[in-house]
C-alpha cells in the first residue's frame, strides 16, 4: 500500500474515532501498522480507540509504543495522561506523575496555560502522597516560569504566600522534615518577603509572622529564626508574637542569658498577662533562688497557659521553701499535662512528688506516696527513693515496714545522710531517743549543709527528758544552725520562738521568730497562734488583729481556724456579739468536732440573748466533750432563763451528782423554788413543800462551801420565806440541823411554818452582814417580818406589833438606801397599812411615791385602790382599779377589787367579774368570791329560766368552774368552814357524793368547836343528805337526829334515811311530823306522794291510791303523784288506772328535761300493757322526732325496738349510736343498747368487719367494765361470731370463752346495788343458760354438763340450771343412741324439768322442738300453745310472735309432705293470721304464700302471694324471705310454662344471690333436657342443702356433662351418677 493508503486509512481512522466507531478505527490502524510498523499516528489512535473500548492494558501499551517513536510528541503523552486519569488502576496512578512531570516540560515551551494547569494537578498528587520535597521543586518550577513570563509582583507574591502556606501546613503535618524541603519554604518566604510591598504593612506583617512560625519549627534555623524576630521587631515593635515566639524558644532550650530576661521583661511589657513572661522570668528565679518570686511569677504564668515545665519549675519552687502539700499538687498538675514522650520530664515529677508528699506527713499523703513510688521504673534501686519509701511507712505508722527499709538501706549504702536519719526517725516513733540523737548526728556528718537534718535533731534536744529540758542550748544551737543553713524552714524559727519565749523570756526575739516562721509557712498555724497570743498578752491587740486579718483574708473556707477562733475570741471579749458568732461559726467549719469551739460558740449566741442557739452549740459541745461540767451547766443556765425549770433542774442534777459545783447547786436551788412558787399559783401545796426542802437542801449544800457568798444566803431566805403561802399544817420542812439552829452532827429537823420564817430571818441577817449596803437584802428581811406578823401561831399581840414595826423600820432602810426602786414603796405602804400599825396616810403616801418612781406599776395602783376601798371610798378605788386594768389587764388583784366593789353597789357584772378573777389565776378571795355567787345563784331557783342564769351558770359551766376553784382554796385554806359548805354544795351538783361527804364532814368538825349553832344546824343537815346521797343510811340517821329537827329539809332527810335503812314505820312517822310542818300545798303534795309509795311497799295497796288520789285534789297538784299513780297501774296491770293517771299527767302541758323521758316511757309501757306493741316504737320514734336533741329519748327508742319490734333493729342500732354521740353519760347505756340491736338484726364481722355487734359490746365494755350487762352482751356477740362461723363452714375463733365471761359477770352481780340486784341474778341466769349454749354448739357436751352439775352443786334448787342440765343430758342421749326415739321416761323428765321453769318461753320452744324431732306433733303443738299463753300473760310481744311462727312452721311441715287433712293448713293460717295482727311479719307472709303453693301450686293467688314477698325493696324484708319467695315463684312460672319466665327470673336475679340464680338455669335446663329425669331434683337439693356456693358454676358444668353422658350412653351411668353427687356434696364447705 502506497503513503496514500496510509494516509487514506489514518483520515478514516480519524473518521471512525469522531464517529465513535472505535472498533472499526482499530481495523484502519491495524492495517496501517501492516504497512507502516512504525506509523506514529496509527498507534495513537489504537490507544484512543482501545482506551473507549475499556481495553485499557492494549491502550497503554499503544500509547508507550508512540511515546518510545515520538518521544517530543504531546499526542501520546496527553493520550497516556488521559487514560491514567481515566483508569482507576494502581500501577497507572503511580504512573500518572512522572506523565505529568513529561507534560510540563513539553507545555513549558509552547502551551503556558496547559503546563500550568499540569503543574497544579501534579501539586495535588505530590500533596496527598505528602511528597513534599517533589512539591515544593515543582512549585518552584510554576514560580520560575511565572517570572519568566514578567508576570506582576503582586500575582507573584500571591503564588509564593499560596506556596508557603501549603507548605507550612505540609510541615506542621510531619514531624520530621527532610533539610531541602525547609530551604524550599525559607527560600519561598524570602522571595515573598523581598517582593512584598509596602513594608511595613499589615500583609508583611502577617508574612513575617508566619515566616517566624515556620523558622520555630526548625530547630535547624535557630539564628535565622532569631533575626527573624529581630526583624519583625524593628519593622513592629508593638507586636508580641515574635517575642512570644522567642520565649518560649528561651523556655524551651533552657538558655536564660540576659537576652532571654530581655525578651521576657519585653513580652510581659506589651502583655502584662502573657503566661509565657513570667513563666520565663519565674524560671529564671528559681535558678536564681529567688523561691517566693519564682513561686509567684509561676503561678501566674500557669494560670494563663498550661506548661509541663512549668508545673515541673513550680513545684520546686515550693518545695524549696517546704511547701510540701503545694508541691505535690504542682506534680499532679504537671504530670496530668505530661505528653507520652517526655518520659524524662515525668520521672523528675514523680521523685519530686515522692518526696514532697512523703514531708508533708499524714496517713493519706504517705499513702498517695507510696502510690507514686510505685509508678517510678527502677525505683526499688534509688537508695534516696527508699529512704523516703521507709519514711511513708513511718508516717502510716507501719513501723516494722519502715525499720525492713532502714535495714535494707543500711547493707546496701551504709553512709547515706538519709538512711541515718531515717533510722532516727523511727527511733522516735519507738521511744529511744539516745539512739536518734546518734542517728542525726551521723545524718549530719554525711550532710553538714543540710539544715533539716540540724532541725530534726534540735526539735529532738528540745523534746528530750529532763536533764536536756534544764539546757535548751544544744537545741539552740542546732536550731540556730539549721536557720542558717535552711532560712526557709518555718519550723525552726517555730521552735527557735518556743525557746525565746519559755526559755530566754525574750518576747521581743520570740515574737520575731514566730512572725518569721509565720511569714514562711502561711499554714502553720502554731506559729500564727502563738504569734498572735504573745501580741495580746502584751496588749498589743492592733499587731494581732492585723495578723488575725491577714490570715482570714487569705483562708478558704474550711482552714485557718485557729485564726477564726481568736479573732471571734477578741471580739466576744469586746461585745461585738454578731462578729464573734461569724468568727466562730467559720472557725467550726474547719474543724465541727472541736468542743472548745462549740463552748465559745454558746457563750456568744448567749451574749446575744439567742438562747436556742446557744442550747444547741452547748449541747454539741457536750456531746463531745461530756466530761465538760460547763457545757451542762451553760444549757442548765439557760433552760432556767427560759423558765424550763424541769429541763434545768435534770441538767443541774447531772451535775451536782458528779461534784459540789457551787453555781450549779445555786441554780438548782433557784429552779427548784421557781417550781414551787408556779405549783402553789396552781395551789398544789404538797408538791411546792417538797420542792422547797430539796431547794433548801441543794442551797444549804452550796453555802457550807461558799458561805462568804451573799447570794446563798439570800436565796436560802427565800425558800425559807416561800412556805407562808401555803397552809400551816402543810408547812412542815425537812431543813439541815445546822440551819435550824441545832447540833450539826445530828440529822435534819422539821420545822413549821412559823420556825420556817425564824430561819429565814437568820439567812437574810446573815446576808446582810456580808453586804450591809445593799438594799434589796433589807427589804427581803422586812418582808419576812411582815410574813411572821401575818402568820400569828405563836405569841401575843405585842409582839406582833414588834415584828410589824420591825418589818416597817427593814423597809424604810431600803427606801433609804434606794429610793428609786418602787417595790421598796409599795411594800412599804402594804405593811404600813396592815392591822396592828394602820398608818393609811403613810401608805397612801408610799403608793403614790411607788407609781411616781415607776407610773407604769400595776401592784401599787391596786394597792391603792384597796386603801381606798377599806376607806369606803368607792369611787377613787375605782379609779384606781380602773388605771391598774389598763396597766395589765391580766393582773388578777385589780379584778378582784373591781368584783368587791360591784358587790357593793350591787352590779349585775359582780358574779361576771369574779369568775374572770378564777380564769386569770387562783387568787384565794377571787375563789371564794366567784364560789359564793355560784351557790347563790344556784339557791335561788326563781331565775332558773332568766337569760342571766342561763348564760352563768349553764354557758359559762359556772358549777364545775367554782368547784375546782374552791377545792384549791380548801386545800390552802383549810379552816373556813363556809367554804367547805359551798364545796359540799357544788360537789352535790356534779354527783360527786365521795367529796361532797368529805366536804361537809370537814365543815361539821370546824363549825363543832365554835359558838354558831344555827350555822351548826345546817351544816349537819347538809352533811346528813350526802350520807343518804351515798347510801349511808344508819350514819345519815344519826346526824339527822343530832340536829333540832325543826327544818322540813330535816324530817324529810330524816324520814328518807328511816326508808332506806328498812325503817319503814319511822319513815312514815317522821313524813307525817314533816306533813304538819310543810307550809304550803305543794310540799304536802311531795309529803304525800312519799307516804303513799310507803304503803305501797308495805302491800297498802288502795291507802297507796288513795294518797295519790288527794295529792292530785290537791290546788298545786304535782306531776310525781300522776307519775306514781300511774307506774302503779303498770305495776298491778290496771291499764285503765294507768291510762287515766298518763292522760291526767299530759293535761299539765309540755315538759321538758327527764319529765319528756318519764312520759314517754310510761306512754311505753302502757302500749306494751294494751298488747299496741307496733305502737311502742312508733311512740318512741315520735318523742325522738319532737326533742330531737334529747340523748335519753334516742337511747329509749334503741332500748325499745329489739323488744317490740325487732325488724328495725338496725334503726335500733343507729338511735343507740345518735344517743353515744349526744350524751357520754346515756351513751355508755346507749352503747348497750346499740349492740342488742345489732344482734337482733344479725350483724356479725362476716357481713361488716368494723360495725357489728362484737366491736359495740367490746366499746360497751371499755365504758362500762362494771356493768354485768354488758358482759352478758359480749357473751351474746361472741356467740353471735361463733355460729356464724359455723354457717359459713369457717371455724370459730373465739371458742371457750363461755365459762371465762360467765365468772366475770357473776363477779359484777355481786357488786349491783341492793334495789338492782334481782335484775342482775336473772341476768346471771341467762348468761348460765346461753354459756350452756355455746358450749352445746362447739360440741363440748361433757363441758356443759360439769358446768350445769357444779352450779347445782351450790344451788341445788335452781330450775333454771336443772333445765339446762336436762337439755344437755338429751342432746347427748341422741347423739349416743343415733336419734333413736327417746323413752317415754326421758320425755316425762324433761317436761317436769320444763314444768319447774314455767315463766321460761325458750324452754317451752326446747321442749316442743323435741316433741317435734320424735315425731310427736300433737305434743309439739300442746307446748307451743302454751308458751304462746305464758307470752301473752308476761306481755312479751316478741315471745308471742316466735311461739306463732314457730307453731306455724311446725304444721307446715306436714302440708309440704303432703298428709291429707285440714288441720294442718288451718293451723298454719291461725297463727300467721294472729301473727300479722299484731303487727307486719314477712315471715308469717312467706308461711302462707307456701301453704297456698303446696295446695294450689298453679293458681294465680300463689303467684301474687308470692310476688309480693319478692318485689319489694331490698330493705324491707329480709334477704333470705325474698330468697325463698323468689325459688318457690320460678318454680311456679316454670310449672306454668309461662312466656315470661325469662324476664321473671332476670328481675328476680337482682333480689337473689348469684348462686340461686345459677342453680335455677341448672334446673331449667336440666328439666328440659330431661324431663322424665327425677334425678334432677335430687342434685338440686343436695346443692341446697349443702350451700355450695363457691362451686355452683363448676357444678353447672359438670352436671350438664353427666346427664348428657347419661342421656346418650348405651350403658347405666346412674351409679356413676350417684356417686360423684354424693362425693361432690360431700366435700369440704
Amino acid at each position: 500500500m502506497s503513503n496514500k493508503e496510509v494516509k487514506a486509512a489514518l483520515k478514516s481512522a480519524r473518521e471512525a474515532i469522531k464517529n465513535k466507531e472505535f472498533k472499526e478505527a482499530l481495523k484502519h490502524c491495524k492495517a496501517v501498522l501492516k504497512l507502516e510498523k512504525n506509523n506514529y499516528n496509527a498507534w495513537v489512535f489504537i490507544g484512543l480507540a482501545a482506551s473507549e473500548l475499556e481495553q485499557p492494558d492494549q491502550s497503554q501499551t499503544a500509547y508507550k509504543k508512540a511515546v518510545e517513536l515520538e518521544p517530543e510528541q504531546l499526542l501520546a503523552w496527553q493520550g497516556l495522561a488521559n487514560l491514567y486519569e481515566k483508569t482507576d488502576q494502581w500501577d497507572f496512578k503511580v504512573e500518572l506523575p512522572n506523565i505529568y512531570q513529561k507534560l510540563v516540560e513539553l507545555y513549558a515551551s509552547s502551551d503556558k496555560n496547559k503546563c500550568y494547569e499540569v503543574i497544579k494537578k501534579l501539586s495535588e498528587i505530590y500533596q496527598s502522597d505528602k511528597e513534599y520535597s517533589k512539591l515544593a521543586k515543582v512549585w518552584l518550577q510554576l514560580v520560575q516560569l511565572k517570572e519568566e513570563e514578567a508576570v506582576d509582583k503582586k500575582e507573584l507574591v500571591q503564588l509564593l504566600q499560596q506556596m508557603t502556606q501549603l507548605l507550612s501546613d505540609c510541615l506542621s503535618e510531619e514531624e520530621e522534615q527532610d533539610n531541602e524541603t525547609q530551604q524550599h519554604i525559607i527560600t519561598a518566604f524570602e522571595k515573598a518577603m523581598a517582593l512584598m510591598d509596602p513594608v511595613p504593612g499589615e500583609e508583611h506583617k502577617k508574612l513575617s509572622a508566619d515566616y517566624i512560625k515556620c523558622l520555630s519549627k526548625m530547630p535547624l534555623e535557630e539564628n535565622k529564626m532569631k533575626v527573624a524576630c529581630q526583624s519583625m521587631l524593628s519593622l513592629y515593635p508593638n507586636q508580641s508574637y515574635p517575642l512570644e515566639v522567642l520565649c518560649s524558644h528561651y523556655l524551651k532550650t533552657g538558655y536564660l542569658d540576659e537576652d532571654a530576661v530581655s525578651s521576657f521583661t519585653k513580652l510581659l511589657d506589651l502583655a502584662p498577662n502573657s503566661g509565657l513572661g513570667h513563666l520565663g522570668l519565674g524560671t529564671k528565679a528559681l535558678k536564681e533562688r529567688r523561691y517566693q518570686d519564682a513561686i509567684k511569677d509561676l503561678s501566674q504564668g500557669l494560670k494563663k497557659m498550661n506548661s509541663t515545665t512549668g508545673w515541673y519549675n513550680l513545684a520546686e519552687a515550693q518545695f524549696k521553701v517546704h511547701r510540701y502539700s503545694n508541691s505535690a499538687t504542682s506534680c499532679s498538675q504537671g504530670l496530668n499535662a505530661c505528653v507520652s514522650g517526655d518520659k524524662e520530664l515525668r520521672v523528675k515529677l514523680l521523685r519530686l512528688k515522692l518526696e514532697a508528699t512523703v514531708r508533708s506527713g499524714g496517713e493519706k499523703a504517705a499513702e498517695l506516696a507510696l502510690e507514686t513510688f510505685s509508678q517510678i521504673s527502677e525505683a526499688e534501686k534509688d537508695p534516696v527513693l527508699l529512704a523516703l519509701k521507709g519514711w511513708a511507712y513511718l508516717s502510716k505508722g507501719q513501723i516494722n515496714q519502715a525499720l525492713k527499709v532502714s535495714s535494707e538501706l543500711a547493707v546496701s549504702n551504709p553512709n547515706l545522710a538519709e538512711g541515718f536519719a531515717l533510722r532516727g526517725l523511727i527511733h522516735i516513733a519507738e521511744g529511744q531517743q539516745q539512739q536518734a540523737e546518734q542517728s542525726f548526728l551521723k545524718a549530719t556528718s554525711q550532710r553538714p549543709d543540710c539544715g533539716e537534718f540540724y532541725f530534726l535533731l534540735g526539735q529532738l534536744y528540745w523534746d528530750m527528758g529532763e536533764e536536756t529540758r534544764k539546757d535548751r542550748s544544744k537545741a539552740h544551737t542546732h536550731l540556730l544552725k539549721a536557720a542558717k543553713l535552711d532560712p526557709h524552714l518555718g519550723c525552726v524559727f517555730r521552735y527557735l520562738g518556743h525557746y525565746y519565749r519559755e526559755v530566754a523570756n525574750d518576747y521581743g526575739r520570740a515574737q520575731g521568730c514566730y512572725k518569721k516562721a509565720f511569714q514562711l509557712d502561711d499554714e502553720d498555724a502554731e506559729s500564727g497562734a502563738a504569734s498572735v497570743d504573745l501580741s495580746m498578752s502584751q496588749e498589743d491587740m492592733d499587731t494581732a488583729l492585723s495578723i488575725l486579718q491577714s490570715v482570714i483574708e487569705k483562708a478558704t473556707p474550711g482552714s485557718a481556724k485557729w485564726a477564726w477562733m481568736r479573732r471571734g475570741l477578741y471580739y466576744l471579749k469586746t461585745g461585738e456579739h454578731q462578729q464573734a458568732i461569724s468568727d466562730l461559726q467559720a472557725a467550726l467549719r474547719a474543724d465541727p468536732e472541736d468542743w472548745v469551739c462549740w463552748e465559745c460558740l454558746g457563750e456568744a449566741y448567749l451574749n446575744r440573748r439567742s438562747f436556742t442557739a446557744a442550747l444547741k452549740a452547748f449541747g454539741k459541745a457536750h456531746q463531745l466533750q461530756p466530761c465538760s461540767i460547763y457545757s451542762v451547766y451553760q444549757v442548765a443556765a439557760i433552760k432556767q432563763t427560759l423558765g424550763k425549770f424541769k429541763e434545768a433542774v435534770s441538767e443541774y442534777l447531772q451535775i451536782t451528782a458528779q461534784q459540789d459545783y457551787v453555781p450549779a447547786l445555786k441554780g438548782l436551788g433557784e429552779c427548784q423554788l421557781s417550781l414551787a412558787k408556779t405549783l402553789m399559783e396552781d395551789c398544789r401545796d404538797g408538791g411546792a413543800i417538797d420542792l422547797i426542802q430539796q431547794a433548801i437542801q441543794n442551797l444549804f449544800r452550796a453555802v457550807q462551801l461558799r458561805p462568804d457568798l451573799s447570794c446563798l444566803w439570800k436565796l436560802l431566805g427565800d425558800a425559807c420565806t416561800t412556805v407562808c403561802i401555803v397552809s400551816p399544817n402543810k408547812a412542815q420542812v425537812l431543813v439541815p440541823a445546822l440551819l435550824a439552829g441545832l447540833d450539826p452532827n445530828t440529822e435534819g429537823h422539821m420545822l413549821n411554818q412559823s420556825q420556817a420564817l425564824k430561819a429565814g430571818e437568820r439567812c437574810y441577817a446573815h446576808a446582810l452582814k456580808l453586804m450591809p449596803e445593799v438594799p434589796s437584802l433589807w427589804y427581803d428581811l422586812g418582808i419576812n417580818y411582815y410574813r411572821q406578823a401575818t402568820k400569828p401561831l405563836e405569841g401575843d399581840q405585842t409582839s406582833l406589833s414588834l415584828l410589824l414595826e420591825k418589818a416597817q423600820q427593814c423597809l424604810k432602810k431600803a427606801v433609804m438606801m434606794d429610793s428609786g426602786n418602787h417595790s421598796h414603796w409599795n411594800a412599804l405602804g402594804v405593811i404600813s397599812m396592815n392591822k396592828g400599825l394602820e398608818n393609811y396616810a403613810l401608805a397612801q403616801h408610799c403608793f403614790i411615791k411607788s407609781i411616781q418612781v415607776e407610773p407604769n406599776n400595776v401592784v401599787a395602783w391596786t394597792n391603792l385602790g384597796t386603801l381606798y376601798l377599806k376607806k369606803d371610798n368607792i369611787e377613787l378605788a375605782h379609779e384606781a382599779f380602773k388605771i391598774a386594768q389598763s396597766l395589765e389587764p391580766l393582773y388578777v388583784s385589780c379584778w378582784i377589787g373591781q368584783a368587791l366593789i360591784a358587790e357593793n353597789v350591787g352590779s349585775y357584772d359582780t358574779m361576771d367579774l369574779f369568775r374572770h378573777t378564777t380564769e386569770l389565776s387562783t387568787h384565794m378571795e377571787g375563789v371564794k368570791g366567784y364560789a359564793y355567787w355560784v351557790c347563790s345563784t344556784l339557791l335561788d331557783k326563781s331565775n332558773r329560766d332568766s337569760e342571766l342564769y342561763r348564760y352563768n351558770i349553764v354557758q359559762m359551766n359556772a358549777v364545775s368552774a367554782a368547784q375546782v376553784a374552791l377545792s384549791k382554796y380548801t386545800e390552802r385554806i383549810q379552816s373556813d368552814p363556809d367554804a367547805f359548805i359551798m364545796l359540799g354544795y357544788l360537789n352535790e351538783h356534779l354527783q360527786l357524793k365521795r367529796q361532797a361527804l368529805q366536804a361537809y364532814q370537814r365543815a361539821v368538825e370546824l363549825l363543832q368547836s365554835t359558838s354558831s349553832s344555827e350555822e351548826l344546824a345546817f351544816s349537819l343537815g347538809c352533811y346528813g343528805r350526802a350520807l343518804c346521797t351515798s347510801g349511808q343510811w344508819e350514819e345519815a340517821v344519826q346526824v339527822y337526829n343530832s340536829t333540832p329537827l325543826q327544818e322540813l329539809s330535816d324530817l324529810v332527810g330524816l324520814a328518807l334515811a328511816y326508808c332506806r335503812a328498812g325503817l319503814v314505820p319511822e319513815s312514815i312517822s317522821a313524813y307525817e311530823r314533816a306533813l304538819a310542818v310543810a307550809s304550803n300545798e305543794k310540799e304536802k303534795a311531795y309529803i304525800l306522794t312519799a307516804l303513799a309509795l310507803l304503803q305501797h311497799r308495805q302491800g297498802n295497796l288502795d291507802s297507796a291510791k288513795t294518797l295519790l288520789f288527794k295529792c292530785s285534789m290537791l290546788k298545786e297538784p304535782i306531776s310525781e303523784s300522776l307519775l306514781c299513780l300511774c307506774s302503779v297501774g303498770l305495776v298491778h296491770g290496771d291499764a285503765t288506772l294507768a291510762s287515766a293517771a298518763l292522760t291526767e299527767l299530759l293535761k299539765q302541758g309540755p315538759a321538758s328535761g327527764n319529765v319528756v323521758e318519764q312520759r314517754c316511757l310510761l306512754t311505753c309501757s302502757l302500749l306494751a300493757l294494751q298488747g299496741n306493741f307496733s305502737a311502742v316504737q312508733r311512740e318512741a320514734s315520735r318523742a325522738v322526732h319532737s326533742n330531737p336533741g334529747n340523748p335519753s329519748l334516742w337511747a329509749l327508742l334503741s332500748r325499745v325496738v329489739p323488744q317490740y319490734y325487732p325488724r328495725k333493729a338496725n334503726g335500733g342500732a343507729v338511735a343507740g349510736h345518735v344517743a353515744c354521740l349526744s350524751s357520754m353519760t346515756q351513751g355508755k347505756r346507749a352503747l348497750l343498747y346499740s349492740g342488742v340491736n345489732q344482734l337482733a338484726s344479725g350483724r356479725n364481722s362476716g357481713e361488716d368487719k368494723h360495725k357489728n355487734a362484737l366491736k359495740t359490746m367490746q366499746r360497751a365494755v371499755l365504758l362500762c367494765p362494771d356493768d354485768p350487762a354488758t358482759w352478758a352482751g359480749l357473751m351474746a356477740a361472741c356467740h353471735t361470731e361463733n355460729t356464724s362461723c359455723y354457717l359459713s363452714g369457717s371455724a370459730p375463733c373465739r371458742q371457750a370463752l363461755e365459762q371465762i365471761l360467765m365468772s366475770v359477770v357473776s363477779e359484777k352481780v355481786r357488786n349491783v346495788e341492793e334495789i338492782e340486784r334481782p335484775l342482775a341474778q336473772t341476768l346471771e341466769g341467762w348468761v348460765l343458760q346461753q354459756a350452756v349454749t355455746g358450749l352445746m354448739l362447739e360440741g363440748q357436751l361433757e363441758q356443759a354438763e360439769a358446768l350445769c352439775t357444779q352450779v347445782l352443786n351450790v344451788s341445788p334448787e335452781h330450775p333454771a340450771v336443772m333445765l339446762s342440765l336436762r337439755q344437755v343430758q338429751c342432746q347427748r342421749l341422741l347423739l349416743a343412741n343415733g336419734g333413736t326415739v327417746l323413752p317415754d321416761t326421758v320425755l316425762e323428765q324433761l317436761n317436769n324439768a320444763v314444768m319447774m321453769n314455767p315463766t321460761n318461753l325458750g324452754a317451752w320452744h326446747w321442749l316442743a322442738e323435741v316433741y317435734r324431732n320424735q315425731g310427736l306433733l300433737v305434743q309439739a303443738v300442746m307446748a307451743y300453745r302454751h308458751s304462746l299463753q305464758l307470752a301473752s300473760q308476761l306481755g312479751v310481744h316478741s315471745c308471742q310472735v316466735a311461739s306463732l311462727l314457730r307453731l306455724a312452721l311446725l304444721a307446715l311441715g306436714p302440708c309440704m309432705a303432703g298428709v291429707p287433712g285440714n288441720d294442718w293448713q288451718d293451723l298454719v293460717l291461725e297463727a300467721t293470721t294472729e301473727v300479722l295482727k299484731m303487727g307486719s311479719s314477712p315471715v308469717a307472709l312467706l308461711f302462707q304464700a307456701l301453704l297456698q303453693y303446696v295446695t294450689k301450686m298453679a293458681a294465680r293467688e300463689t303467684r301474687r302471694l308470692l310476688e309480693r314477698l319478692v318485689y319489694v325493696p331490698p330493705q324491707e324484708f329480709p334477704g333470705t324471705v325474698v330468697q325463698v319467695a323468689s325459688w318457690y315463684l320460678l318454680r311456679h312460672l316454670h310449672a306454668k310454662n309461662d312466656q315470661e319466665l325469662m324476664n321473671v327470673s332476670n328481675s328476680a336475679a337482682s333480689s337473689l344471690h348469684w348462686h340461686h340464680t345459677e342453680i335455677f338455669l341448672i334446673y331449667i335446663y336440666l328439666k328440659r333436657k330431661f324431663p322424665s329425669t327425677t334425678s334432677v331434683e335430687t342434685v338440686i337439693s343436695a346443692i341446697v342443702k349443702q350451700k355450695l356456693v363457691t362451686f355452683v358454676v363448676l357444678l353447672l358444668y359438670c352436671l350438664v356433662l353427666l346427664f348428657v353422658f347419661y342421656h346418650y350412653c348405651s350403658f347405666d351411668s346412674k351409679n356413676v351418677l350417684s356417686s360423684f353427687c354424693r362425693s361432690f356434696c360431700n366435700m369440704p364447705k
